[in-house]
């Protein structure tokens, strides 16, 4: 079964355990029956914000309607934005994995997401580390330091280095800045323990 039926079965399962009929969470929902119906058959597929209010309407929290149930997303390889969770590296810097800590692969791929530096002037401690590193820009503007030099990095914008090359990066500006990074190999100790590393 892929995620979208596996969804719209947890969706039909928390419905029937509360005793909701199909018109009743279509009348709180705004959507309609004959959508839903197909939605919980795995017919049809359903926006986020959608979703957030088949959520809101069962009175459970948008990530339980991607949790298993009867082994149904047990398989599926899928990363789903609601469930990524920020871990702090430091004051102006959040990660997000994305993939599973449980997964074994060569390959790291992460989001990070830079507050405004306090003190814009000081530069960052530079760190080296096994293998490449492949940086893009998604959203504000980040300077990228690469040894003696440092570039400026608009949204679209990207950077691919061999990691052995001293490095680091940091937001300038007083806006978020957002990066997506991956790294291989994987630089991340094994599942369960803790990354606090500025950059790997």
């Amino acid at each position: 079964m892929n995620a979208n039926a596996a969804i719209g079965a947890k969706v039909k399962e928390l419905r029937t355990q509360k005793k909701h009929t199909l018109k009743q969470l279509s009348e709180a929902s705004g959507l309609s029956i004959g959508f839903l119906s197909q939605f919980e058959r795995g017919i049809s597929s359903i926006a986020l914000d959608s979703l957030e209010k088949v959520a809101q309407v069962l009175e459970v929290p948008l990530s339980v309607l991607f949790e298993e149930s009867g082994g149904l997303l047990s398989k599926d390889p899928v990363v789903h934005g609601v469930d990524l969770q920020p871990s702090k590296v430091s004051n102006q810097i959040y990660q997000y994995l994305l993939k599973r800590p449980e997964e074994e692969f060569t390959m790291l791929p992460r989001l990070f997401v830079l507050m405004p530096f306090e003190n814009q002037e000081e530069l960052p401690e530079m760190y080296t580390h096994d293998g490449e590193e492949f940086v893009y820009v998604l959203e504000g503007v980040v300077t990228f330091f690469l040894e003696a030099e440092s570039y400026v990095l608009y949204p679209g914008d990207s950077i691919h280095i061999h990691s052995r090359q001293r490095h680091n990066w940091m937001n300038r500006t007083t806006r978020i800045a957002r990066l997506l990074t991956v790294n291989t190999p994987n630089p991340l100790p094994p599942a369960g323990s803790e990354d606090t590393a500025e950059d790997a």
